[in-house]
């Protein structure tokens, strides 16, 4: 078996920089809410097929929904994030799809401290994507198409849930 990716997209896809665009107009509530929404969704149902008792990554993410919500302060989402880091160590038993999870879920719980993991778990989050459904034998050529494609869908996301015209829109240095 080749040596498979932590991530997997690149900033060359043309999918990236109307996500880029689009993060940039939403403030880091609802940044963090999209992020929060589409790890719960997209990438904990992949840990949690190696790890059905686990529940750390679930509580997490709903300590940044609530966060978000203004409902608990910053320091307990930091601290909650600081507890997770070993997950992804702990989770190689599980496979890569499962590691890759736990990055993803664990990157962007943390949008709203740091607004520019609202793109990096995007790139855990293909991964832990493709590794889930294709599996680890597959082409370099179809990890890429597959991570292009998620991106689409998280795009999608984010469009369905951004506030028009919204009034603090992150600012972001990229540095990329």
């Amino acid at each position: 078996m080749a040596k498979l990716r932590k991530m997997l997209g690149s900033l060359n896809d043309p999918e990236i920089p109307a996500l880029m665009a689009a993060i940039e107009t939403q403030s880091k509530e609802t940044l963090a809410r999209w992020a929060a929404g589409a790890v719960q969704t997209r990438y904990l149902p992949v840990y949690e097929k190696a790890f059905p008792e686990d529940r750390q990554l679930r509580q997490l993410t709903d300590t940044a929904s609530r966060c978000a919500d203004g409902e608990i302060p910053l320091s307990d989402l930091k601290g909650a994030i600081r507890l997770a880091r070993s997950i992804p160590k702990e989770a190689e038993p599980g496979g890569p799809a499962a590691v890759a999870a736990a990055r993803a879920v664990i990157t962007g719980c943390g949008v709203f401290s740091t607004p520019t993991n609202a793109l990096g778990y995007l790139f855990y989050g293909a991964a832990a994507a493709a590794y889930d459904t294709l599996g680890t034998e597959a082409s370099a050529e179809d990890y890429d198409r597959f991570a292009r494609q998620e991106f689409q869908v998280l795009l999608e996301m984010l469009r369905a849930q951004s506030v028009p015209d919204e009034p603090n829109p992150v600012k972001i240095n990229w540095n990329c």
